[in-house]
């Protein structure tokens, strides 16, 4: 998320159509050749007898394709903080066909080059603050544009794909007036990528030292949903800002073949040290924020590293687990039999069978396996179970705050759920729908977004200063 963390409850669902199982759909089952009921005098054409009249239109709804809609969602509350012109959003909607993945990966992808022609066009002359706008804008796009690989068939482009989008993104932030550090973290022998932000000017601050937010993104965000949902809305209110990728994510996943693990304390803990070695860092006033996925790994790493003054989880996830097994309850009972009996292979192989006559599913289980760096069905499905609170929860002390968006797609009920089991200072935020602010990260609000979370940071941290 990832600009969004999408989870894989659709492919999980999926997997009803393996060998055993039926198809399902959302309504009754119909026989195929039964004739349609006459509609009722006075209804409108095609309507069904007694149907109530139509829905006002979803202001929320450009796809009925469900992840490249919530992909735009999250490209278009993007441009709050300069990374898109809605215009030019909406002009590549027009050029995708709805449900071809393809055409979704040409238009964002060409549209993202034509931006990157432009970008090293005002470079080479000298413009620097339109050079880094249109590199930001074509990394985005082109961000946008990955999401829809794996159902193109595409996969294989993936990592090329990720880096172009990378090196725009790299290219435009060294011409910002105050470009990022970018620095290295020790981390289990090896480093993890991170771009160092310093807030501008003193603001005021006693030597200098500014707050620090660390931020933390979900299972398969860039650095676009950093910026908008972290590093400027931190920048403009004085924090200084650490954006990194940890071991499944972006640049660590792609060109360092690390892999996600649940006990994310392992990876805290090292940025925690790299930053208290900093003389520009407040020690009284580090912040960590996690979007998406990282609504579970931020409260994990809380549990154990107790340096922490406060911490964000948007959304709370209890268990990660429950967006890939929703759908075993309608799992035939052979398949989840031979899941429960630990039957790798033949697991395997059940679904391997299934899969090829189901391509979304295969595609959306191939993106989401990825980060996990594994190839077998059953070690995934067994490995995700480990990512829970249970157990955990009860030792945060950390101040954490927990959004709670309405209609939250991947974890819903869990941000209270997470709330609840929390011990010591906490805070509970709603965004709701009839403010534009619902679904999972609040994606059409990315200011008020904002603005509530960092008045809450600001609080705490205030009382620590």
């Amino acid at each position: 998320m990832r600009y969004r963390d999408q989870d894989v409850v659709k492919g999980a669902a999926g997997l009803a159509a393996l060998p055993g199982g039926v198809a399902l759909s959302g309504g009754a089952a119909t026989a195929p050749d039964a004739p349609a009921p006459a509609p009722a005098p006075g209804a409108a054409p095609g309507a069904a007898p007694g149907a109530a009249p139509p829905a006002a239109p979803d202001p929320s709804r450009f796809f009925r394709d469900e992840d490249l809609n919530f992909n735009f969602l999250n490209a278009l509350g993007g441009a709050a903080y300069g990374l898109a012109d809605p215009g030019a959003l909406l002009a590549v909607a027009a050029q995708i066909t709805d449900g071809d993945a393809a055409s979704a990966v040409a238009a964002f992808s060409a549209a993202g080059e034509r931006l990157a022609a432009a970008a090293a066009g005002a470079a080479a002359a000298g413009r620097r603050a339109s050079a880094a706008n249109l590199y930001q804008q074509a990394a985005l796009l082109l961000f946008t544009g990955t999401y829809s690989l794996d159902a193109a068939g595409q996969g294989d482009r993936f990592a090329a794909a990720w880096r172009r989008q990378q090196a725009l993104w790299d290219a435009g932030v060294a011409l910002l007036p105050a470009p990022p550090e970018r620095v290295r973290i020790p981390y289990a022998g090896t480093t993890l990528p991170g771009d160092y932000y310093r807030a501008p000017g003193g603001g005021g601050e006693v030597g200098g030292r500014h707050p620090l937010l660390l931020f933390n993104n979900g299972s398969d965000g860039a650095m676009p949903a950093a910026w908008s949902m972290g590093i400027a809305p931190a920048l403009e209110r004085g924090y200084d800002c650490l954006a990194f990728y940890g071991p499944g994510q972006g640049s660590a996943l792609v060109d360092q073949g690390l892999f996600f693990r649940p006990d994310w304390e392992a990876v805290v803990t090292p940025v925690v040290d790299w930053a208290l070695a900093r003389r520009e860092v407040d020690p009284r006033r580090i912040a960590l924020m996690g979007i998406s996925q990282g609504g579970y790994w931020v409260p994990r790493a809380a549990a154990f590293e107790t340096r922490l003054a406060a911490a964000v989880a948007d959304p709370g996830v209890f268990d990660v687990s429950t967006s890939w097994l929703r759908g075993l309850r309608v799992f035939p009972p052979p398949l989840l039999a031979l899941l429960r009996s630990g039957n790798k292979a033949a697991f395997d192989a059940a679904v391997a069978q299934g899969l090829q006559q189901a391509p979304a599913t295969a595609a959306t289980l191939a993106f989401r396996m990825r980060p996990f760096g594994m190839t077998s069905y059953y070690d995934v499905f067994t490995a995700v179970q480990q990512y829970t609170l249970a157990g955990v929860a009860d030792r945060i002390r950390v101040p954490l705050l927990v959004t709670d968006p309405e209609g939250e797609q991947f974890w819903p009920g869990q941000s209270t759920q997470l709330y609840d089991a929390l011990p010591g200072e906490k805070g509970l935020v709603p965004f709701t729908a009839v403010e534009g602010a619902d679904l999972h990260c609040e994606p059409k609000a990315p200011r008020l977004r904002a603005q509530r979370i960092f008045d809450w940071l600001d609080g705490v941290l205030r009382a620590r200063g």
